[in-house]
């Protein structure tokens, strides 16, 4: 009995060291990130294919010029980008046909791609043309929530959707989400006076439309392996003790934001990878901003990159969020 007592001890001392080594590591891990919202600057420029020409790269904090900006993340994409390009394009072409007041602009942001995606990139700026078509390259690979940061940054709409390159979601959604901020800030701006209703901008409001894939959960659930849906929910619930309960996918790649929610969260923003969805959502609530989740259409494209290796690094990356802003070591700009 005495030595069956002293192995629990033993144990109990040994899971105790560990858990105070994790929190360490995470501890020291979330204060050598104090700064990462700073991120990865490359060089303020785009490359006109067809001139040559440096165009001058805008901000964030610029005025909007342009009514409607997309970003694209692009990682090793050769493959599954063209066709949601073409998509897109197409898409945006028509609409802007059919309302001259419409006018847009297609972001890509190549994330240290190893293959062909910065090629197939520039073909459709020589296509569109750069005043349509943009391409930043990062150089190195830094994850997905870098490559859309610095899409965001540079952008000049006065709404900003960020979509997956694999056209995983039918671009005419992004309708669902603008309608609704639209619908939300006329709502807010009802008993506004003549004057101010003559200067409204949607730009100038805080607002951000996540769409979502919630509705397909029990079909999903059915078709899925249980160990995937295992995996799932646990990743859920590590999420509602990071960010909070309010949105039930985070991790759906079709978000808009207006330009001032954009300005706000994507200059705070310091995770890189996977878990920056949650993160936005933290920072939405607050700053205060509201949140709409949308139903969107979306279907399986094969080539994923998540894989049952990226849960680890999820988990450590909400891991060092919650650490990081619940002791102040990551300080957020206002």
């Amino acid at each position: 009995m005495e030595v069956l007592l002293t192995m629990l001890e033993i144990l109990a001392s040994l899971v105790l060291i560990f858990a105070l080594g994790l929190v360490s590591v995470i501890v020291l891990e979330a204060y050598r990130r104090r700064h990462n919202n700073a991120h990865a600057e490359a060089p303020a420029i785009f490359e006109d294919p067809k001139s040559l020409k440096q165009v001058p790269c805008p901000n964030i904090f610029d005025p909007a010029d342009k009514y409607l900006s997309l970003i694209i993340p692009a990682f090793n994409e050769e493959h599954r980008l063209p066709g949601a390009l073409d998509e897109t394009m197409n898409y945006l072409q028509q609409r802007a046909a059919n309302d001259k007041s419409f006018s847009y602009e297609v972001l890509i942001v190549d994330d240290g791609s190893r293959d062909g995606t910065k090629r197939v990139a520039f073909d459709f700026v020589k296509k569109y043309g750069v005043n349509n078509v943009r391409v930043i390259l990062l150089g190195k690979n830094h994850g997905k929530g870098e490559a859309i940061r610095k899409g965001m940054l540079h952008s000049r709409g006065e709404l900003l959707l960020m979509l997956d390159a694999d056209g995983a979601t039918k671009v005419t959604d992004l309708e669902k989400l603008e309608n609704q901020i639209h619908a939300v800030a006329r709502k807010d701006h009802d008993g506004d006076s003549a004057a101010d209703k003559a200067t409204f901008r949607i730009s100038d409001i805080l607002i951000v439309a996540f769409g979502s894939r919630a509705h397909l959960e029990e079909k999903a659930l059915a078709t899925r392996k249980w160990y995937r849906n295992f995996l799932m929910k646990g990743f859920h619930l590590v999420v509602l003790l990071a960010a909070g309960p309010g949105i039930r996918d985070t991790q759906c790649g079709f978000k808009m934001f207006t330009r001032s929610a954009a300005r706000k969260l994507f200059t705070n923003i310091r995770l890189k990878r996977w878990c920056f969805d949650v993160e936005l959502v933290f920072l939405c609530k607050w700053f205060g901003i509201p949140m709409l989740e949308i139903s969107v259409n979306w279907s399986e494209i094969p080539g994923s990159k998540v894989n049952p290796l990226s849960i680890p690094n999820m988990l450590w990356e909400l891991a060092l969020m919650s650490v990081g802003y619940r002791t102040r070591i990551w300080k957020i700009n206002s």
